[in-house]
């Protein structure tokens, strides 16, 4: 007689996460795609009326719209790139046991449970024109250095760049420590034995073996970047102009003044470029994972 392989949790236990899954997440997404092709706007509240490609051509004639693609990209990289190098070696040198590791790794971690909002307007007031960094560039007699950080396209997009950095660099840190802490000590003592260098024990066995984490690094990080809204609308609101404008916050302005179709068409782009890039680097990092 064949006994029936019975599973862990019965399948009826998945339906109140269903429910909510779909009602707060895939209707809405099915809404929005439906208004992106339609001439919703304040004026046409309740009888919207379908144009089908329109708002996307109309978006991808804007200007500003195609900078604010531009800007998510370099955000998303630019982040990207800092916030797992940072982590990394962060993570290198706090696995070790050394005197204050815990104290060490708590201050890192700390940026990252601060309300955003609170980080936003932190900085916005330290790299305003008047503000705490200008004044003690003047206080030390560094004067010439003074210069308005969130006036100008390069300071501005590169401070928030920073600023995002500087947040989530110690999230990415523990996820790697977690990564190092699961590479058995039998395989460096084996390497020492064979007469292997630090540098080849990193190479060969370190990074292979990390893999794993860095795949959850990347891809939280690139969907994040792709995803920025709030440091950004916080510390420039995308300005000097429209210097900093990026995916979301564009999207947003646009439903802020009405156009509700065209802010779904924008939404939907992003979302897709979202999932496409997310969905792409952790299938390239997952082929190159390692079994321990």
């Amino acid at each position: 007689m064949v006994r029936k392989k019975k599973s862990i949790y019965p399948l009826w236990v998945l339906i109140p996460a269903l429910i909510i899954y779909t009602v707060f997440s895939v209707v809405p997404i099915m809404i929005s795609l439906v208004c992106s092709f339609t001439d919703w706007n304040m004026s046409r509240m309740y009888a919207p009326v379908f144009n089908g490609l329109a708002n996307y051509a109309e978006l991808l004639k804007d200007p500003v719209f195609l900078r604010s693609i531009g800007n998510t990209f370099l955000f998303a990289l630019a982040t990207t790139i800092l916030k797992t190098g940072a982590g990394f070696l962060l993570a290198l040198a706090l696995v070790k046991r050394i005197p204050g590791r815990g104290l060490m790794r708590t201050i890192y971690y700390a940026p990252c449970v601060i309300s955003i909002t609170v980080v936003g307007v932190l900085f916005k007031s330290i790299l305003a024109n008047k503000g705490l960094l200008n004044n003690v560039l003047n206080t030390i007699g560094l004067g010439g250095f003074a210069h308005d950080w969130l006036g100008s396209y390069a300071t501005a997009i590169g401070s928030v760049i920073l600023v995002e950095t500087w947040m989530w660099a110690g999230f990415n840190m523990f996820i790697f420590i977690s990564g190092l802490q699961a590479i058995p000590d039998d395989y460096y003592e084996s390497a020492t034995l064979d007469g292997a260098s630090a540098f080849a024990k990193f190479r060969n066995i370190t990074l292979p073996l990390i893999t794993p984490s860095m795949t959850v690094v990347v891809t939280l990080s690139i969907a994040g970047g792709l995803k920025v809204f709030d440091i950004i609308y916080v510390i420039t609101n995308g300005g000097p102009g429209f210097d900093t404008q990026v995916l979301a916050t564009y999207t947003y302005q646009s439903f802020s003044l009405g156009f509700l179709g065209e802010s779904a068409a924008g939404s939907v782009i992003l979302a897709v470029i979202v999932v496409i890039i997310s969905f792409t680097m952790n299938r390239y990092f997952t082929k190159r994972e390692v079994e321990m």
